[in-house]
Protein backbone atom coordinates (compact mmCIF):
# COMPACT_ATOMS: atom_id res chain seq x y z
CA UNK A 1 0.00 0.00 0.00
CA UNK A 2 1.46 3.56 -0.65
CA UNK A 3 0.33 6.78 0.62
CA UNK A 4 0.56 10.12 -0.48
CA UNK A 5 3.41 12.76 1.90
CA UNK A 6 0.14 15.48 1.84
CA UNK A 7 -2.39 13.03 2.80
CA UNK A 8 -0.07 11.91 5.27
CA UNK A 9 0.52 14.91 6.63
CA UNK A 10 -2.53 16.47 7.60
CA UNK A 11 -4.03 14.20 10.31
CA UNK A 12 -7.68 12.73 10.76
CA UNK A 13 -7.42 10.33 7.92
CA UNK A 14 -7.48 7.10 6.33
CA UNK A 15 -6.19 6.57 2.84
CA UNK A 16 -4.39 4.42 0.63
CA UNK A 17 -3.12 3.13 -3.09
CA UNK A 18 -3.14 -0.60 -2.68
CA UNK A 19 -0.73 -2.37 -4.96
CA UNK A 20 -1.30 -5.65 -6.61
CA UNK A 21 0.18 -7.09 -4.37
CA UNK A 22 -1.33 -8.87 -1.00
CA UNK A 23 -3.82 -10.52 -1.71
CA UNK A 24 -6.28 -14.02 -2.50
CA UNK A 25 -6.56 -13.95 -6.29
CA UNK A 26 -4.75 -15.73 -8.96
CA UNK A 27 -3.44 -16.08 -11.75
CA UNK A 28 -4.64 -12.71 -14.41
CA UNK A 29 -5.79 -11.18 -11.32
CA UNK A 30 -3.30 -12.52 -9.02
CA UNK A 31 -3.51 -11.21 -6.23
CA UNK A 32 -4.94 -8.37 -4.55
CA UNK A 33 -8.02 -7.59 -7.30
CA UNK A 34 -10.31 -5.25 -5.54
CA UNK A 35 -13.09 -4.92 -8.70
CA UNK A 36 -15.85 -6.99 -9.62
CA UNK A 37 -16.08 -5.88 -12.97
CA UNK A 38 -13.89 -9.21 -14.65
CA UNK A 39 -14.00 -12.84 -14.59
CA UNK A 40 -12.36 -13.40 -11.29
CA UNK A 41 -14.33 -15.64 -8.62
CA UNK A 42 -16.64 -12.55 -6.19
CA UNK A 43 -15.26 -14.76 -3.29
CA UNK A 44 -11.85 -13.60 -3.48
CA UNK A 45 -12.62 -10.30 -4.43
CA UNK A 46 -14.66 -9.67 -1.20
CA UNK A 47 -11.78 -11.20 0.80
CA UNK A 48 -9.16 -8.48 -0.98
CA UNK A 49 -11.35 -5.94 -0.01
CA UNK A 50 -11.43 -7.05 3.57
CA UNK A 51 -7.81 -6.89 3.32
CA UNK A 52 -7.40 -3.76 2.11
CA UNK A 53 -9.91 -2.06 4.64
CA UNK A 54 -7.99 -4.14 7.32
CA UNK A 55 -4.60 -2.35 6.32
CA UNK A 56 -6.65 0.83 6.56
CA UNK A 57 -7.71 -0.16 10.26
CA UNK A 58 -11.19 -0.03 9.56
CA UNK A 59 -13.74 -3.42 9.18
CA UNK A 60 -14.52 -5.21 5.69
CA UNK A 61 -18.09 -3.39 5.40
CA UNK A 62 -16.70 0.20 5.91
CA UNK A 63 -15.78 0.48 2.01
CA UNK A 64 -18.18 2.08 -0.38
CA UNK A 65 -17.37 1.81 -4.23
CA UNK A 66 -19.14 2.48 -7.58
CA UNK A 67 -20.37 1.03 -10.91
CA UNK A 68 -17.69 3.20 -12.70
CA UNK A 69 -18.47 4.22 -16.46
CA UNK A 70 -15.98 6.50 -17.25
CA UNK A 71 -18.45 9.53 -17.07
CA UNK A 72 -18.59 13.04 -14.28
CA UNK A 73 -21.39 11.76 -11.80
CA UNK A 74 -20.40 12.22 -8.09
CA UNK A 75 -22.20 10.02 -5.45
CA UNK A 76 -22.64 11.36 -2.01
CA UNK A 77 -22.37 8.62 0.55
CA UNK A 78 -24.45 8.83 3.80
CA UNK A 79 -24.06 5.60 4.91
CA UNK A 80 -21.68 2.89 3.63
CA UNK A 81 -22.85 0.57 1.58
CA UNK A 82 -20.20 -2.55 0.72
CA UNK A 83 -20.19 -5.05 -1.85
CA UNK A 84 -20.74 -5.25 -5.72
CA UNK A 85 -21.87 -1.78 -6.77
CA UNK A 86 -24.84 -0.77 -8.22
CA UNK A 87 -24.52 3.18 -8.39
CA UNK A 88 -23.21 4.41 -11.47
CA UNK A 89 -20.80 7.23 -10.76
CA UNK A 90 -17.02 8.12 -10.94
CA UNK A 91 -16.42 9.67 -7.89
CA UNK A 92 -17.85 9.74 -4.23
CA UNK A 93 -17.96 12.51 -1.64
CA UNK A 94 -18.87 12.28 2.12
CA UNK A 95 -18.81 14.05 5.02
CA UNK A 96 -19.21 10.91 7.44
CA UNK A 97 -16.33 9.65 9.02
CA UNK A 98 -15.94 5.73 8.78
CA UNK A 99 -17.23 5.24 5.50
CA UNK A 100 -14.59 4.55 2.74
CA UNK A 101 -14.79 6.07 -0.24
CA UNK A 102 -13.36 3.78 -3.03
CA UNK A 103 -12.50 4.18 -6.48
CA UNK A 104 -10.66 1.40 -8.55
CA UNK A 105 -8.11 1.42 -11.86
CA UNK A 106 -5.66 -0.33 -13.44
CA UNK A 107 -3.83 2.57 -15.66
CA UNK A 108 -6.22 5.43 -15.28
CA UNK A 109 -5.77 7.85 -12.39
CA UNK A 110 -7.28 7.72 -8.82
CA UNK A 111 -7.79 10.75 -6.68
CA UNK A 112 -8.23 11.15 -3.28
CA UNK A 113 -8.99 14.69 -1.76
CA UNK A 114 -9.51 15.96 1.79
CA UNK A 115 -10.62 19.08 3.38
CA UNK A 116 -10.53 18.12 7.10
CA UNK A 117 -10.91 21.39 8.12
CA UNK A 118 -15.03 21.08 6.42
CA UNK A 119 -14.37 17.19 7.44
CA UNK A 120 -15.37 16.27 3.85
CA UNK A 121 -13.58 13.88 1.58
CA UNK A 122 -13.93 13.04 -2.14
CA UNK A 123 -12.32 9.91 -4.46
CA UNK A 124 -12.22 10.37 -8.31
CA UNK A 125 -11.89 7.52 -11.19
CA UNK A 126 -10.20 9.99 -14.09
CA UNK A 127 -9.00 8.30 -17.46
CA UNK A 128 -8.82 10.71 -19.99
CA UNK A 129 -12.01 10.97 -21.05
CA UNK A 130 -13.14 11.44 -17.09
CA UNK A 131 -11.06 14.10 -16.66
CA UNK A 132 -11.53 15.81 -20.17
CA UNK A 133 -15.31 15.55 -19.26
CA UNK A 134 -14.43 17.43 -15.70
CA UNK A 135 -15.16 14.17 -13.11
CA UNK A 136 -12.58 15.50 -10.82
CA UNK A 137 -14.34 19.48 -11.32
CA UNK A 138 -17.89 17.93 -10.28
CA UNK A 139 -16.17 16.22 -7.02
CA UNK A 140 -14.71 19.38 -5.97
CA UNK A 141 -18.10 21.25 -6.81
CA UNK A 142 -19.77 18.30 -4.04
CA UNK A 143 -17.27 18.63 -1.86
CA UNK A 144 -17.98 22.34 -1.81
CA UNK A 145 -21.71 21.83 -1.73
CA UNK A 146 -20.49 19.88 2.19
CA UNK A 147 -18.59 22.97 2.96
CA UNK A 148 -14.85 22.26 1.73
CA UNK A 149 -12.98 25.21 0.27
CA UNK A 150 -10.03 23.93 -2.55
CA UNK A 151 -7.70 26.45 -0.89
CA UNK A 152 -8.13 23.93 2.10
CA UNK A 153 -8.04 20.47 0.31
CA UNK A 154 -5.03 18.16 -0.14
CA UNK A 155 -5.22 16.39 -3.41
CA UNK A 156 -3.39 13.07 -4.48
CA UNK A 157 -3.23 11.41 -7.78
CA UNK A 158 -1.79 7.87 -7.17
CA UNK A 159 0.03 5.33 -9.53
CA UNK A 160 -1.84 5.44 -12.84
CA UNK A 161 0.18 4.95 -16.61
CA UNK A 162 2.86 7.22 -17.04
CA UNK A 163 3.47 9.57 -20.03
CA UNK A 164 6.40 7.18 -21.24
CA UNK A 165 4.14 4.18 -21.55
CA UNK A 166 1.17 6.17 -22.89
CA UNK A 167 0.84 5.99 -26.61
CA UNK A 168 -2.09 7.79 -27.85
CA UNK A 169 -4.17 8.48 -31.36
CA UNK A 170 -4.31 11.54 -32.75
CA UNK A 171 -8.16 11.02 -32.42
CA UNK A 172 -7.80 11.78 -28.42
CA UNK A 173 -5.70 14.81 -29.10
CA UNK A 174 -8.53 16.05 -31.59
CA UNK A 175 -11.12 15.80 -28.18
CA UNK A 176 -8.51 17.70 -26.61
CA UNK A 177 -8.52 20.26 -29.03
CA UNK A 178 -12.03 20.96 -29.26
CA UNK A 179 -12.59 20.62 -25.33
CA UNK A 180 -9.98 21.71 -23.45
CA UNK A 181 -6.80 23.67 -25.62
CA UNK A 182 -4.92 23.76 -22.26
CA UNK A 183 -4.49 20.30 -22.60
CA UNK A 184 -2.60 20.02 -26.01
CA UNK A 185 0.74 20.93 -24.23
CA UNK A 186 0.59 17.79 -22.35
CA UNK A 187 1.15 15.72 -26.00
CA UNK A 188 4.33 14.91 -26.82
CA UNK A 189 5.87 13.03 -30.21
CA UNK A 190 8.66 10.74 -29.59
CA UNK A 191 10.04 7.90 -31.98
CA UNK A 192 7.30 5.46 -30.84
CA UNK A 193 4.36 7.95 -31.61
CA UNK A 194 2.27 10.36 -30.19
CA UNK A 195 1.95 10.13 -26.23
CA UNK A 196 -0.07 12.02 -23.24
CA UNK A 197 0.59 12.97 -19.66
CA UNK A 198 -2.21 12.14 -17.74
CA UNK A 199 -0.77 12.63 -13.92
CA UNK A 200 0.08 16.03 -15.61
CA UNK A 201 -3.06 16.54 -17.23
CA UNK A 202 -5.36 15.89 -14.02
CA UNK A 203 -2.83 17.82 -11.83
CA UNK A 204 -3.59 20.95 -14.10
CA UNK A 205 -7.19 20.40 -13.51
CA UNK A 206 -7.06 20.54 -9.78
CA UNK A 207 -4.84 23.94 -10.24
CA UNK A 208 -7.15 25.32 -12.22
CA UNK A 209 -9.66 24.57 -9.21
CA UNK A 210 -7.30 26.28 -6.79
CA UNK A 211 -5.72 23.23 -5.27
CA UNK A 212 -2.26 24.39 -4.03
CA UNK A 213 -1.92 20.95 -2.65
CA UNK A 214 -1.42 19.01 -4.47
CA UNK A 215 0.85 16.05 -6.46
CA UNK A 216 1.00 13.24 -8.22
CA UNK A 217 2.93 9.61 -7.07
CA UNK A 218 5.57 8.78 -9.80
CA UNK A 219 4.54 5.08 -9.92
CA UNK A 220 3.47 3.94 -13.59
CA UNK A 221 1.25 1.20 -13.60
CA UNK A 222 1.98 0.16 -16.98
CA UNK A 223 5.72 -0.22 -16.59
CA UNK A 224 5.19 -1.77 -13.42
CA UNK A 225 4.05 -5.46 -13.47
CA UNK A 226 5.47 -6.73 -10.36
CA UNK A 227 3.27 -4.28 -8.23
CA UNK A 228 0.07 -2.65 -10.51
CA UNK A 229 -2.77 -3.69 -13.15
CA UNK A 230 -2.62 -2.01 -16.37
CA UNK A 231 -5.41 -2.67 -18.54
CA UNK A 232 -3.12 -1.27 -21.72
CA UNK A 233 -0.72 -4.25 -20.96
CA UNK A 234 -3.34 -6.97 -20.32
CA UNK A 235 -4.92 -6.10 -23.72
CA UNK A 236 -1.66 -5.92 -25.51
CA UNK A 237 -0.94 -9.61 -24.66
CA UNK A 238 -4.41 -10.11 -25.25
CA UNK A 239 -5.36 -11.78 -21.98
CA UNK A 240 -9.22 -12.18 -21.23
CA UNK A 241 -9.18 -10.15 -18.53
CA UNK A 242 -7.38 -7.83 -16.06
CA UNK A 243 -7.15 -7.02 -12.30
CA UNK A 244 -8.54 -3.57 -10.49
CA UNK A 245 -6.11 -1.71 -7.84
CA UNK A 246 -8.67 0.16 -4.85
CA UNK A 247 -7.34 3.38 -3.81
CA UNK A 248 -9.74 4.78 -0.51
CA UNK A 249 -9.93 7.32 1.67
CA UNK A 250 -11.73 7.67 5.19
CA UNK A 251 -12.34 10.41 8.26
CA UNK A 252 -11.46 8.95 11.06
CA UNK A 253 -13.97 8.51 13.53
CA UNK A 254 -11.69 10.24 16.30
CA UNK A 255 -11.84 13.60 14.57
Amino acid sequence: MLTAANLDAIGCLRHGFFTREGGASTGIYASLNCGFSNDDDDRRIIANRSIAMDRLGLPANALTTVKQVHGTAVHRARVAVPGKPVIEADALVTDRPGIALGVLSADCAPVLLADTAAGVIGAAHAGWRGALAGVVDRLIEEMMALGAEPVRMAGAVGPCIARESYEVGEDMREAFQNADPDGLGLFTHDAAGLRFDLKAYVLSRLDRLGLENRLALPEDTHADEARFFSARRSRNRRESGFGLLLSAIALDDKR
